[in-house]
């Protein structure tokens, strides 16, 4: 009997050993989580709203702590980090007010503005020519989305012009040499810079060459339709001949059969002619105001 109860003294003493060591495990690695949240550092971020092209001076940046666990990946701790002596570095992407500065958001070191650091991965920028009548009178921004037609002539077709959808739902990123937010002022330029992929880009120096391009302005978010058909003259003579003629085929896309219209033509009705008057011996012989009809001739015959 005593001999148990050693036994069972010596597990009771073994277990309670082993709940406190697990109990202080569990509190340690709580204090751990808990150090690692109040645990912070000071980054760069905005003092005042950064727009595109503005240059970073210690007025334009202040430093706030940070939880060390979340600090974004391209941040900066100290400003000799973020400007370089005797170095310039230029805002690419706004930012607003108490937003971290990263890396990412910003030109090279000594480098100015530049759209080639707004291209993503494996698209081209192009520019195309643009009057007021095909940049939409001018109220095409940056930030738009445009569709690019092509107007050109058929070759061996007598001459005949036409109209194609050349590529939808494209990216405008710079009105001549404005790639900044558009303030909704129309403004006519003569180049517009596109963000295209490399076969689009290919598709518009092409375009520039054998037509003349347009720039058609979208609504935001609007989905790409499904495709245009090809678009003739015969298309601006249709309400006025009422059957259109046989119009060039789409390339790459089907014409849609259209409506024959018939006109009526509305006529006068015909007057039957008068009867002939018979033929007659007759001679009338007037005296007075009366008069007397006398058969002649006839006679011997």
């Amino acid at each position: 009997m005593r001999q148990q109860t050693l036994i069972a003294l010596a597990v009771a003493v073994v277990l309670g050993l082993i709940a406190v060591f697990l109990a202080n495990s569990y509190l340690n690695r709580g204090d751990q989580r808990a150090q690692a949240q109040t645990s912070t550092t000071k980054i760069a971020v905005a003092a005042v709203p950064l727009d595109y092209g503005i240059d970073l001076s210690p007025d334009k940046v202040k430093f706030v702590d940070y939880p060390a666990a979340s600090i974004p990946p391209g941040s900066f701790s100290n400003y000799q980090q973020l400007v370089p002596a005797g170095k310039r570095r230029v805002v690419l992407r706004p930012m607003t007010v108490n937003e971290p500065i990263l890396a990412t958001k910003l030109a090279g070191e000594g480098m100015g503005p530049s759209i080639a650091y707004l291209l993503p991965d494996g698209m081209r920028a192009a520019a195309v020519r643009v009057n007021d009548v095909s940049g939409v009178a001018g109220f095409i921004q940056p930030n738009d989305s445009v569709d690019v037609l092509v107007t050109r002539t058929l070759p061996g077709s007598d001459n005949r012009q036409v109209t194609d959808i050349l590529i939808q739902n494209v990216k405008v990123i710079a009105i001549d040499q404005n790639a900044q937010t558009a303030d909704g002022k129309p403004v006519v330029a003569r180049t517009a810079t596109l963000e295209v992929m490399p076969t689009d880009a290919q598709k518009l120096a092409l375009g520039q060459q054998v037509g003349s391009l347009s720039l058609v302005l979208r609504k935001p978010g609007q989905e790409q339709d499904s495709g245009g058909r090809t678009v003739s003259l015969s298309d601006l003579r249709y309400s006025y001949y009422g059957t259109p003629p046989a119009a060039p085929a789409s390339i790459g896309t089907s014409q849609p059969a259209k409506p024959r219209m018939t006109v009526a033509i509305q006529r006068r009705p015909v007057r039957p002619a008068a009867p002939p008057r018979p033929m007659t011996n007759s001679v009338e012989v007037v005296r007075g105001t009366q008069g007397s009809n006398y058969e002649v001739g006839g006679y011997g015959s």
